[in-house]
C-alpha cells in the first residue's frame, strides 16, 4: 500500500498484481454497501466489467454502469451530464459512491461526475492503462476539455482509493504501454536518483514489461510526494507539466495521430532544447531524454512545433498567467525548473530569433 496522506482527505494507492480479482473484497474493505456506477469505456468494458460488476454485486453493493466511447472526446460536459442525469434518475444520494475503471479518459471523467454530483459524492478508481495506473489516477486533478482547450473543466476531488494492478496492462498493445511510460520517464528526470537510474537501463520494450512493477511504485511514489507537499499545484505541484506545454499543443494538432504520452516525449525534447540553448539546462540533459525515448519507440519531434494554430494553443494553456507562461524544464536530471517567458515573445523562444 502507498499512502497518500493529502491534508484533508487521505488514502490509500493498492498496488498489487492480479489485485483486480479481489475487487469486490477490496471495496467493501473502504466502502459500506451502496449505489455505485462503474463508469468504463467501450474497449475496457468488454475486457473488464462484467467480472467487476459481479465481484462488486457478491461484495453487496447496487451496481450500475455507464460505457461511454474509447478516446478523448469523450471528455466533455454533455457527457458529464448525461451521467449525472441517470444517476439521479436512479436515486443516487450523496453517500453512494462512482468507481472509475478505464484509462485517463475514465480516470478524468468519473471525478468530474463524482466531486459536481451533490457537490461531491464517493469515488475509488481502477485505473488501466500505464498512464492511469502512473499519472492520471493519483493526485485529485480531474477534468474534461472544451472543444479543442484541453482539460479547461475540472476539479481537485480526491479519491477514497486507488486499485492498481500491472496485470490489466498485459492487454494493452505496445504503443498504448509505451505512451504511459512517458509519465514515468518524466517523472523519473523530475526525481533524479534511483528513479532515473531505473528509467536509464530499460533498452526496449521487452525490458520495459519486465520492470514494468517497479517503474509504476516508483511513479506513484514520486507523484505522491510532490501531490501532498502541493495538493492545489500551487507551487511545486507545477514541474509535473514538464513536456505538457508544448506536448498539449502538437498533441491537439495531430488530431489523434499522436497518443498523449508521445506528444508529452516531443513537448520534454522541445523545450529541454530551447532552455539549454539559452542557458538554463545543463549541456547533455536533452541526450538522457532522448536515450530513454528511442528504445521504446517514443517521438523526439514533431513538425507541429512552431506552426500553424500551435502558437495559439500554448497561450491558451493553464500555465499562463497574463502575459507570461511557466514553462517547466530542467537544470539537470533531478533538478526542476520553472522558467517564466514573455507571451510576447513566444515564437522568438521557440524559433531561436
Amino acid at each position: 500500500m502507498i499512502e497518500v496522506n493529502t491534508k484533508n482527505h487521505p488514502y490509500q494507492v493498492d498496488l498489487e498484481f492480479g489485485g483486480s480479482n479481489q475487487v469486490g473484497q477490496k471495496v467493501a474493505q473502504v466502502w459500506s454497501p451502496r449505489q455505485i456506477v462503474v463508469i468504463s469505456d467501450m474497449n475496457v468494458a468488454e475486457l473488464y466489467l462484467k467480472p467487476v460488476v459481479k465481484q462488486l454485486r457478491d461484495a453487496g453493493f447496487t451496481v450500475s454502469t455507464a460505457v461511454v466511447a474509447a478516446g478523448e472526446d469523450s471528455k466533455n460536459l454533455d457527457l458529464v451530464q448525461t451521467i449525472i442525469k441517470q444517476m439521479s434518475n436512479d436515486h443516487f444520494t450523496r453517500y453512494d459512491g462512482v468507481i472509475g475503471l478505464g484509462g485517463g479518459v475514465i480516470t478524468d471523467l468519473a471525478g468530474v461526475v463524482a466531486s459536481l454530483y451533490m457537490r461531491g459524492i464517493s469515488l475509488i478508481q481502477i485505473p488501466t492503462s500505464m498512464t492511469a495506473q502512473v499519472d492520471a489516477s493519483v493526485g485529485g486533478k480531474t477534468a474534461v476539455n472544451l472543444g479543442e482547450v484541453k482539460n479547461v473543466i475540472g476539479t481537485f476531488y480526491q479519491p477514497d482509493y486507488v486499485l492498481v494492478d500491472p496485470a490489466l496492462l498485459t492487454s494493452l498493445d505496445d504503443r498504448d504501454l509505451v505512451e504511459g511510460y512517458a509519465e514515468s520517464i518524466k517523472m523519473s528526470l523530475l526525481a533524479g536518483g534511483d528513479f532515473a537510474t531505473l528509467t536509464g537501463q530499460v533498452n526496449s520494450v521487452d525490458d520495459l514489461k519486465n520492470k514494468v512493477v517497479p517503474i509504476i511504485e516508483a511513479s506513484i511514489q514520486y507523484k505522491r510526494d510532490v501531490v501532498v507537499e502541493d495538493e492545489y499545484d500551487e507551487g511545486r505541484r507545477q514541474v509535473l507539466n514538464f513536456g505538457h506545454t508544448f506536448g498539449h499543443a502538437i498533441e491537439l494538432m495531430a488530431h489523434g495521430e499522436l497518443r498523449h504520452g508521445e506528444a508529452v516525449a516531443i513537448g520534454m525534447v522541445a523545450i529541454t532544447d530551447r532552455l539549454t540553448r539559452d542557458g538554463y539546462t545543463q549541456a547533455g540533459v536533452s541526450d538522457e531524454i532522448i536515450n530513454r525515448l528511442l528504445p521504446v519507440g517514443l517521438p523526439v519531434f514533431s513538425e507541429y512545433i512552431g506552426e500553424g494554430d500551435f502558437f495559439d494553443l500554448v497561450l491558451r494553456d493553464k500555465k499562463r498567467s497574463d502575459d507570461r507562461i511557466n514553462f517547466i524544464g530542467l537544470a539537470k536530471v533531478g533538478e526542476p525548473i520553472i522558467v517564466k517567458k514573455d507571451v510576447r515573445k513566444l515564437e522568438a523562444f521557440v524559433k531561436g530569433y
